[in-house]
């Protein structure tokens, strides 16, 4: 980036994403904004910004992970204080946007919260959202601002070619709403592709019910777009293994990895787990050793300088 270019962009981060906004930082050989967040012992965020940012493009690192009401307060916090500093533009870069998978009515008198969460962002004075691999692309339509969808994809499938070269897989998805994805990755891999049939009885609990395709004697890669309590995926792998699946792998973008996630996967018959650093989880290395961590720094560094750039990013949202 010229010079100009560098002076008129800052990139500040709350308390969710620190390592990955540094890294994205070393990427474009920008430093990271100067910005105090804070927290009353009442609860309250207080944010201040440490340095000029008039007439500057500013982006915010922030994903909405555990605890997801505290990163959000900060981002929407951080945006107002940008704002009333003269900031020329505030783009929201969000690789993990949570509240997604509230994004219908799933029963009478229900919120659509995805949809409340969008609407905050963008009178918070977001002026563009940059997220990665969406529970439901459709919720790109609830922002009143434009939005750009990246994927981890190409991240993923460098190191499941690095992984295993030529040997060959049978893709897999966990479930019938994955089927896009899963066929997606099985093109780009030259792999066959199978899809679990399950039924869920009730919230974050699923029963596995039969399984379409070959992979008896296969290599099998499960693919999803994130991994909550680990309970689809460890039933998934399970199903297969009873199927005459040799071994299975699995591959997600978003490491929620909540309640007995960890121990689920420990237990199963997983070889390894890899995952992206939009939601930290380096505490959790040391607990279950078969989670693998992919950066998608690179990613969204060249996400931001296009943007930054006024130039194309269609080219990245495959």
């Amino acid at each position: 980036m010229g010079g100009k270019m560098i002076e008129k962009l800052k990139i500040f981060t709350g308390n969710s994403n620190i390592d990955l906004a540094r890294e994205i930082c070393a990427t474009l050989s920008v430093p990271l904004g100067k910005a105090s967040v804070r927290t009353f012992s009442d609860g309250e965020i207080m944010v201040e910004i440490g340095e000029n940012v008039r007439g500057c493009d500013v982006y915010i690192i922030q994903s909405t992970c555990k605890p997801s009401n505290n990163n959000l307060m900060e981002m929407l916090v951080m945006t107002d204080a940008l704002k009333r500093a003269s900031a020329a533009s505030i783009t929201a870069v969000v690789p993990y946007f949570g509240y997604a998978r509230q994004d219908r009515k799933v029963a009478p008198r229900t919120p659509i919260t995805s949809k409340l969460v969008a609407d905050l962002i963008s009178v918070a004075g977001v002026s563009r959202l940059v997220t990665m691999d969406l529970h439901a692309g459709q919720i790109q339509g609830f922002f009143n601002v434009p939005v750009d969808h990246l994927y981890a994809a190409p991240v993923i499938l460098s190191a499941i070619k690095d992984r295993f070269g030529d040997q060959e897989l049978v893709v897999v998805s966990p479930d019938a709403g994955g089927t896009e994805r899963a066929r997606a990755f099985a093109k780009r891999l030259d792999a066959g592709l199978a899809i679990i049939d399950k039924r869920r009885s009730g919230p974050n609990v699923s029963e596995v019910m039969h399984i379409i395709g070959d992979v008896e004697g296969k290599v099998c890669l499960i693919v999803d777009d994130m991994i909550d309590t680990a309970g689809t995926l460890c039933q998934a792998a399970q199903a297969l293994k009873e199927k005459g699946a040799d071994k299975i792998y699995a591959s997600a973008t978003h490491p929620v990895l909540s309640g007995p996630a960890l121990d689920r996967i420990n237990g199963s018959c997983l070889e390894e787990v890899w995952v992206t650093n939009t939601i930290p989880i380096e505490d959790k290395l040391e607990q279950c050793d078969r989670l693998r961590i992919l950066s998608v720094a690179e990613l969204l560094a060249e996400a931001i300088r296009r943007i930054h750039g006024d130039e194309s990013v269609s080219s990245l949202f495959v």
